[in-house]
């Protein structure tokens, strides 16, 4: 006879390593992952790492933004921002421009070479992404990004 262990029996770490939410947690992550090792792989093909991309796609079909705006626009912490910036200043991708009414802030904008990069890229890999999701539904869509927002809500 099979001996069952109450829950009463169990120290506060097997209890924990049983939530259910702990299974969520790790499919969460599993599916970041996976998307992540998906992503990055092309971007790496278009000469790019994933950060220099963040930035060129948030840049493209802007005028330029602020270093702050960029901060809260893409998955790059400002503490890594301005060497990502350097580089692709460097690579001649973007450019740094001082606004004539607030001298104590640059703009940083695409050149006219990561303008052509970003018209190259962006598109190409949102189609290369879009094969993945072309099973989804617009209802599997819409249920998916409020699952989300309900889970980002909660942090």
């Amino acid at each position: 006879m099979k001996k069952t262990t109450s829950t009463q029996d169990l120290t506060p770490s097997q209890k924990a390593a049983n939530e259910p939410t702990l299974a969520l947690l790790r499919d969460l992550v599993r599916t970041y992952q996976a998307f992540y090792t998906y992503d990055e792989a092309h971007i790496r093909t278009l000469g790019l790492t994933m950060p220099q991309f963040d930035v060129l796609a948030t840049l493209g079909n802007t005028p330029g933004l602020m270093m702050s705006q960029i901060a809260e626009r893409t998955l790059v912490t400002k503490g890594t921002l301005t060497g990502i910036v350097d580089r692709l200043e460097a690579k001649g991708l973007v450019e740094r421009t001082v606004p004539p009414d607030n001298r104590r802030c640059f703009i940083v904008k695409l050149t006219q070479a990561g303008q052509t990069l970003f018209e190259d890229v962006f598109p190409t890999h949102i189609n290369y992404l879009k094969t993945r999701l072309a099973t989804l539904s617009p209802e599997d869509i819409h249920q998916i990004r409020a699952a989300l927002g309900q889970l980002r809500a909660l942090f």
